[in-house]
């Protein structure tokens, strides 16, 4: 704490708001199991693989199991990151206060705020495909018409209510979830392989048969890379954690591991059920269901079940975890101090929860607004996944790529004694010049509407974010030594 009393308009944290008996959350809640399994659930295998292969398959053509692959290796580099952050410094402010510890408030300000709009419209399209799903499963089995708005409401307030209950409970949950979508997942791509074993190929692990060739690989990563977001799920979670220091960069590790062999699995078993035809693939709604239905037709109702776990699986899971570094934030005062504040009795991040799922179903419904008065009618939940989710990852990578510069610089000056050139500079410099593959696809002049419109919001969240860091920072001179200032396993 600064012994430097910043200007009443920014009030410092009382004692008994930093103090474990204070704002703090329940230590010792969570297991490396516990953390990995809500990791893999935020991740939500099902859901991302069902939204995201078509495009990634009709990208990158038959070979887009190898984009996967190196996706996931780019991924690890940005997984060795985290994990050498969370072994010298656990916080629940994760990349808040790993980039604001090393380049100091206003980067931490900043950060904060694009990590919270990031994950914020990110989740909201998550929120949107629960209930979108839902009604897709019904209306397919049943014939029934239910709005998808309705099922999104009702899940979304139950999701809630377990999560204020407590993270145990919730993280248990999720992690049950995302076993159930596994192993169907897993269950139905061996089958499709085993039915087509007599025509089994190797082509998807060609590089010849890369759509386009290195540009084609190039222009499928940023889909590919979307896929594993969630991957840095249990470095938020570390003040819940175990023996965070040795627990979360192992749940890293872990979870990039096992989605990255569970991709590759899916994706060969779906260009495979497709005859290694990539335009058929890209061409289906949901290309991992029609395989599942033109093999045996219930696997295909285990495949529809899959994926409702999945979204309710990614929606506890990354909404425990994101909401930690708002009230992190909250309570280091980087943005309202009312964030900050936990339930009484569940040591839950109420404040934070509320305001996290509130704005993300208010975008929802703006988002909606806007396609109304735009003449496109109500707003189908699957685009606006396909929407939301490339906006809110543009400014997520920002926060990787910012994150990734920032562990030389901090092991240097605060670890030299552990300072490796390959752990701590290498890997993460080469991760950060990964990242910006996938920045510029997303980010490259003449995209449809309304993506060619995301760089610019994202430059325009940027500036807004920091116009606010700066002002902040002068106002408040002791917020740079409440940064990082609560460190998940001290006593």
């Amino acid at each position: 704490m600064s012994t430097m009393d910043p200007p009443s308009t920014v009030p410092a944290p009382s004692a008994a708001e930093s103090e474990p008996g204070g704002h703090r959350l329940r230590g010792g809640s969570l297991g490396l199991l516990d953390i990995a399994s809500s990791t893999m659930a935020n991740i939500g295998p099902a859901m991302s693989f069902y939204f995201g292969f078509g495009l990634l398959a009709a990208t990158a053509g038959v070979a887009s199991p190898l984009t996967i692959i190196v996706a996931g290796i780019t991924v690890a580099l940005l997984g060795n990151t985290l994990a050498q952050f969370s072994r010298a410094h656990p916080s629940a402010g994760g990349f808040i206060t790993f980039v604001g510890k090393t380049f100091g408030p206003t980067s931490a300000v900043t950060t904060a705020l694009l990590i919270t709009a990031g994950y914020i419209i990110a989740i909201s399209s998550v929120i949107a495909i629960s209930g979108g799903f839902l009604e897709m499963t019904l209306n397919y089995y049943f014939g029934w018409n239910v709005p998808w708005i309705l099922f999104t409401l009702i899940l979304t307030g139950l999701a809630v209510v377990l999560m204020i209950r407590g993270v145990g409970v919730s993280t248990k949950l999720a992690g049950y979830f995302f076993a159930v979508e596994m192993l169907v997942l897993v269950v139905v791509s061996v089958w499709v392989i085993a039915k087509h074993g007599a025509h089994l190929s190797l082509k998807p692990f060609e590089p010849s048969h890369v759509k386009g060739g290195m540009s084609g690989l190039a222009q499928g990563f940023p889909l590919a890379i979307y896929m594993f977001v969630g991957w840095e799920n249990s470095a938020a979670l570390a003040e819940e954690t175990d023996n965070p220091r040795r627990n979360v960069g192992r749940a890293v590790f872990f979870s990039i591991g096992m989605m990255s062999v569970g991709y590759v699995l899916f994706a060969y078993a779906t260009v495979t059920g497709f005859g290694y035809d990539a335009d058929k693939a890209g061409a289906a709604a949901v290309p991992f269901i029609d395989v599942a239905h033109g093999t045996l037709g219930v696997l295909a109702f285990f495949a529809y079940l899959a994926g409702l776990t999945s979204t309710l699986g990614s929606l506890i899971a990354g909404t425990n975890s994101q909401t930690r570094l708002l009230f992190n934030a909250g309570r280091e005062r980087l943005l309202p101090a009312f964030l900050g504040r936990v339930h009484p009795t569940r040591r839950t991040p109420l404040n934070a929860i509320m305001v996290f799922v509130s704005a993300g179903t208010l975008i929802i419904g703006g988002w909606g607004l806007l396609h109304i008065i735009g003449g496109k009618g109500s707003m189908d939940p699957v685009n606006y996944f396909a929407e939301a989710s490339t906006m809110g990852t543009i400014l997520i990578l920002l926060v990787y790529l910012a994150s990734n510069l920032a562990l030389p610089f901090y092991y240097r000056k605060y670890q030299s004694a552990e300072f490796r050139v390959l752990r701590h500079a290498v890997l993460p410099l080469v991760g950060a010049a990964a990242i910006i593959v996938p920045l510029y696809y997303l980010a490259k002049p003449g995209q449809p509407t309304p993506y060619d419109w995301f760089p610019y919001l994202a430059v325009g969240v940027l500036a807004v974010a920091l116009v606010y860091a700066v002002v902040l920072v002068r106002r408040d001179p002791g917020l740079g030594e409440r940064v990082g200032s609560i460190v998940a396993d001290a006593e």
